[in-house]
């Protein structure tokens, strides 16, 4: 599993949550809401340190991660995040992978 993600993203992510070199933003399942991969959860966003990360990847100084406790919710997809211009948010793609 592998997260990817775009410049124009990270940029949305670096004004949205005053993201700064160095910064961790964590991808996690939380209750409610819709999702390809998971009936009843969402994807959750928050800006913390990680603890237990199993998967990651950097992008302009900024550490993206999921925690080993979240795994299950990406069902062995990868998580791809892009910029929608239009709506002004990123948008999520899970990809089989």
């Amino acid at each position: 599993m592998e997260i990817r993600i775009t410049d124009e993203a990270v940029k949305w992510f670096q004004d949205e949550m005053f993201l700064k070199n160095g910064d961790s933003v964590r991808f996690f399942a939380k209750y409610g809401g819709s999702s390809p991969v998971q009936q009843g959860f969402s994807l959750g966003i928050s800006k913390e340190s990680p603890s237990d990360p199993v998967v990651t990847t950097e992008h302009k100084g900024i550490l993206f991660y999921i925690e080993e406790k979240d795994l299950w919710y990406f069902d062995q997809h990868n998580l791809l995040v892009d910029y929608d211009k239009e709506l002004d948010e990123p948008i999520y793609e899970y990809k089989k992978g």
